[in-house]
């Protein structure tokens, strides 16, 4: 990789690290859009998987003490079936419906009525949570909006939220990193070298938004994710309609 866009790695998961720390997700969807613009799909799934795995890895040890370890172990059962499935499936995306999944995904927050999705903390909702998260996760790169929806009607309050969601999709892009890397081409180096660079900003970036999270009341930290994800939302899905059209 060139210098110039090692640079732009490094600011990118910087700014994006930190937004995902504030808010818990949309930190995902911007840097997605910018890493596979200017990389390969494959290529970009596992330099987002390395970056946000550490992200949420960190803020999860940053707020472990409010991570509900209970949905957690249920998630993971999801998680594994929905690796085994595209295990065998053996699907990749193109550039189109990466930015048009990017697009869709915060609308399901809106579109699906809360009432008929399980919630992470009720009977088999951490499981059903697992397997469409990560079914997503391989599909768009991303699923913060998406994983919301099963902590819509959480009692949980702000911090409990970002912690657990943190832990559940730390897991979710080391499963999408381990599953996109036996398919990434390049200059193995120079990748490894991005890699180093994503984890260290991730970390930066991280620390850092816990003083602003902090700081945040719950119904601000509610309202404007909303409103983020759907701006973030409605830009992709103009440009992966665009970008499809244009073949």
């Amino acid at each position: 990789m060139q210098t110039g866009l090692l640079a732009v790695l490094a600011l990118s998961v910087l700014g994006t690290s930190f937004l995902s720390g504030v808010f818990g997700m949309a930190g995902g969807m911007v840097l997605m859009g910018i890493l596979i613009a200017v990389v390969p799909v494959s290529t970009a799934m596992v330099l987002h998987g390395t970056a946000q795995m550490t992200s949420n890895g960190w803020r999860a040890i940053l707020w472990r003490r409010n991570v509900d370890f209970r949905i957690f172990g249920r998630y993971i059962l999801g998680l594994l079936a929905a690796g085994l499935l595209f295990s065998f499936v053996g699907f990749v995306p193109d550039r189109a419906m990466v930015l048009i999944s990017l697009g869709i995904v915060p609308f399901f927050a809106v579109l699906v009525p809360a009432r008929y999705v399980l919630q992470a903390s009720s009977r088999w909702g951490a499981e059903v949570c697992g397997f469409v998260n990560v079914s997503m996760q391989f599909i768009a790169g991303v699923s913060g909006p998406l994983l919301d929806i099963f902590f819509v009607r959480s009692e949980m309050d702000r911090r409990s939220v970002v912690a657990t969601k943190a832990a559940c999709q730390t897991v979710s892009h080391l499963a999408k990193l381990i599953y996109f890397a036996q398919l990434m081409q390049g200059d193995s180096g120079a990748e490894e070298v991005a890699m180093v660079i994503a984890v260290v900003m991730a970390i930066t970036g991280t620390t850092l938004s816990k003083f602003v999270l902090e700081k945040l009341t719950d119904s601000q930290f509610r309202r404007w994710t909303k409103g983020l994800v759907m701006t973030i939302g409605v830009v992709y899905l103009v440009q992966g309609i665009y970008v499809l059209a244009t073949r």
